[in-house]
């Protein structure tokens, strides 16, 4: 980060006499609270199974997987959907506006009082996976290229650290705070989105979306993305499909999960399961339709200079979310009980054993977007995080109950500070591509990522888990080929002041784009 006369006296992190770093700080604690949000369920799964199951209940362990998988569901649309609406109406506003909104759908999930009420609250909570994008657009906006990628690296690792502080904090305020009685989850969870809910509305008014003197400059209507070749809207058409397939699967997996105990209704029945593909089916077409609505007029008028999009690099960051946050997400869900399985230790152990992946999300998140500040070429060090990544599954693929577990433990830290490295690398070379559509760039390769999760969480089911691990392996290593033949070195990713305002001064027509106000 840029030296000046009040970051000479103490460390810039901590300079909040800087707005920028002032709204970095505010944005980080936007999305670990969300963050903390979508990832509520899990720590109290145990307690809410062992108060709203058993006989005569109505949860049973089949509802809570299907619960877990529901709460990636949404994720992959609203991605996509807020990282227009970034792009339309500015961070400050989106950000708030999520944190209010999800927040809701926390409340009813502590009210339900049935598998139905819990199911649709967690697929609306599901949309809070969204905030990521947003803080990406935000940090961008306010520091420049030759240290956005330390900047965008320590946003996402300290705010995606709230999972993990759910997973900490969360049992003990049901069971401490609140007295460990049979609503003790319930309260835990209300509290949760009342604070959510409180920080929305601060939000609105501690953050601008840009500095002084700089007008945001976005995208006029929330629409598919402008192309800049007939080539490239194939493209994005073809890396359209999966993100509306992955949703097929899940609908897929819920068919097969028993509305209640003993029963053979489901929850969703084969008419409905071919209804829901069938409403996808027609979102997708209507998905092409208006791609091509909004291209064709773009492409004969001719693309100007600040709407250009190098499409190979939005594919090529694609399969990096796909392989490192998709991984992230489908590991930790697995690895407690691989640790206990493997090496025959308690539950808590293999707890704190795996939490250890999570945690090294602090540090190696920033140090992937520090690395990629420094290193000459941004897209090596993607190239060469993404080897780490396919040599750490593949090394794990080779774990055994016949190995140290100390070498177990320090392969599976290795590989973990690679995977979220990889992603820091991701988000320090993503805001490059487009400025102007950075939220709707970041939107689709955050996508990806919960695609990643999808895919691997159900092959997971069907697979051991070495074989599991060698398969995240493969998907790293066509991620390098992909990253090493289509990902292009963004132009000017070291310079040493801030970008002018996204369009500013450019030749775009007027009409695909609109200028809000600069405290927007």
């Amino acid at each position: 980060m840029s030296t000046t006369p009040s970051a000479r006296r103490v460390p810039e992190l901590v300079d909040f006499a800087q707005e920028r770093i002032r709204n970095l700080h505010f944005t980080w604690i936007a999305f670990f609270i969300s963050f903390y949000m979508w990832f509520n369920m899990a720590p109290l799964a145990t307690t809410m199974l062992k108060e709203e199951g058993g006989p005569g209940g109505w949860l049973t362990p089949e509802h809570l997987k299907l619960l877990a998988i529901c709460n990636v569901a949404l994720t992959i649309p609203a991605r996509i959907l807020v990282g227009a609406l970034i792009d339309r109406y500015g961070p400050r506003r989106c950000f708030a506006g999520l944190l209010i909104v999800t927040a809701i759908p926390v409340i009813l999930f502590a009210m339900g009082t049935s598998f139905m009420q819990l199911l649709i609250a967690r697929l609306l909570i599901s949309t809070t996976g969204a905030s990521f994008v947003i803080g990406i657009r935000m940090v961008a906006q306010w520091f420049p290229p030759k240290t956005v990628g330390r900047a965008e690296g320590f946003y996402a690792g300290w705010g995606n650290f709230g999972s993990a502080w759910a997973a900490m904090t969360l049992p003990w305020v049901a069971l401490e705070l609140f007295g460990g009685g049979h609503d003790g989850w319930r309260y835990a969870l209300g509290v949760n989105g009342l604070v959510a809910m409180g920080y929305g509305v601060a939000y609105l008014f501690l953050v601008r979306d840009m500095p002084d003197g700089k007008p945001f400059v976005g995208i006029k209507k929330t629409q598919p993305m402008l192309l800049s070749s007939r080539f490239d809207v194939g493209q994005y058409l073809i890396w359209s499909f999966p993100l509306v397939a992955a949703m097929g699967v899940l609908a897929w997996r819920a068919a097969s999960v028993p509305l209640a105990a003993g029963s053979d209704e489901r929850v969703l029945s084969p008419t409905m399961l071919w209804v829901v593909w069938g409403v996808l089916g027609v979102i997708f077409a209507c998905h092409v339709l208006k791609t091509l609505q909004v291209n064709r007029p773009h492409l004969a008028a001719g693309v100007p200079d600040d709407l250009r999009v190098h499409f190979p690099s939005v594919a090529a960051l694609n399969t990096t979310y796909f392989a490192n946050f998709g991984a992230e997400l489908a590991v930790v869900s697995m690895l407690p009980a691989f640790f206990e399985k493997t090496f025959s230790v308690t539950p808590t152990v293999a707890g704190l054993v795996a939490s250890s992946f999570a945690f090294v999300n602090l540090f190696a998140r920033p140090l992937g977007g520090l690395i990629s500040d420094h290193v000459t070429s941004r897209k090596w060090t993607m190239v060469a995080y993404m080897v780490g990544i396919a040599l750490g599954f593949g090394g794990m693929a080779f774990i055994t109950g016949a190995w140290p577990m100390w070498l177990a433990v320090a392969l599976t830290v290795a590989c973990s500070v690679f995977v979220q490295g990889a992603e820091g690398a991701t988000f320090a070379i993503l805001p490059m591509i487009n400025r102007r559509m950075t939220g709707q760039i970041a939107g689709m390769a955050g996508a990806y990522g919960n695609v990643g999760a999808v895919i691997y969480l159900v092959v997971f089911t069907l697979v051991e888990a070495q074989t599991f691990f060698g398969l995240l392996a493969l998907g790293a290593a066509a991620s390098v080929v992909a990253c090493a033949v289509w990902l292009r070195e963004p132009e000017g990713s070291h310079a040493d002041e801030p970008p002018d305002s996204p369009g500013a001064g450019s030749s775009a027509d007027s009409a695909t784009r609109v200028v809000v106000g600069a405290a927007s």
